[in-house]
């Protein structure tokens, strides 16, 4: 035997000529009981204020395709290198919101790739793993600063009260000014902790203030 013929054994050996029913269904019960485990962490951990629905689904359905997919390359060469083949002509382009959300994704697919290979032990214990330590992370947490703009809309006389008065605001930017002939309207970035808005409110109290907006938003996508 030749060294080519070494080699095309040793690859083929990968390869097993037959798909176990058993083995599939195994494979795509974990993926899914795995899956339930990453919703579950996803949500505990969302900072959101309306999680998306779909997006729970695409993470199960995710763990369970991935299985699938998985588990059928692993038993025929020229199907792996036909199913690789036609993946990487697929482009996606659905637009991720949330950066956070591509680790949920990846941790999916993770969960999918070992329940194919047929390492549940391994998959289970590792997601569990993931998931405390990703709690224990966001635990830290302990008074949680979110993002709110604020609009200011007030009088051009009134413009050194309300200048004094944002000094005694939290962190903040200015994003953007507007006159109004006699009117001035400031837009801010501003980091307020839960459940401590009203650190805002003496600002109504001005005289020649008309309106005072806070507008939460996350990312740069209003909520």
């Amino acid at each position: 035997m030749n060294f080519i013929d070494l080699i095309k054994d040793s690859v083929l050996k990968e390869f097993s000529s037959n798909l176990d029913m058993i083995g599939i269904l195994l494979s795509l019960v974990t993926a899914f009981l795995i899956a339930l485990f990453i919703v579950y962490i996803y949500r505990r951990t969302y900072n959101g204020v309306v999680y998306s629905k779909s997006f729970t689904l695409l993470l199960l359905l995710l763990a369970m395709i991935t299985s699938l997919v998985i588990r059928t390359i692993t038993s025929n060469l020229a199907l792996s290198l036909g199913m690789v083949g036609a993946l990487s002509i697929v482009r996606y382009r659905t637009a991720i919101k949330d950066p956070i959300d591509t680790g949920f994704i990846f941790w999916a697919i993770m969960a999918g790739v070992m329940a194919g290979v047929g390492y549940y032990l391994i998959a289970i214990v590792a997601s569990i793993s993931l998931g405390i330590l990703y709690l224990i992370i966001c635990s830290f947490e302990f008074k949680k600063v979110a993002q709110f703009l604020l609009i200011i809309k007030y009088e051009y006389s009134s413009n050194e009260l309300v200048q004094s008065a944002l000094k005694q605001l939290p962190k903040h930017k200015l994003r953007n000014k507007t006159l109004y002939g006699n009117t001035i309207e400031l837009t801010f970035d501003i980091e307020i902790k839960d459940k401590e808005e009203g650190v805002v409110d003496h600002l109504k109290n001005i005289k020649g203030v008309e309106t005072v907006n806070l507008i939460s938003y996350h990312n740069d996508f209003g909520l």
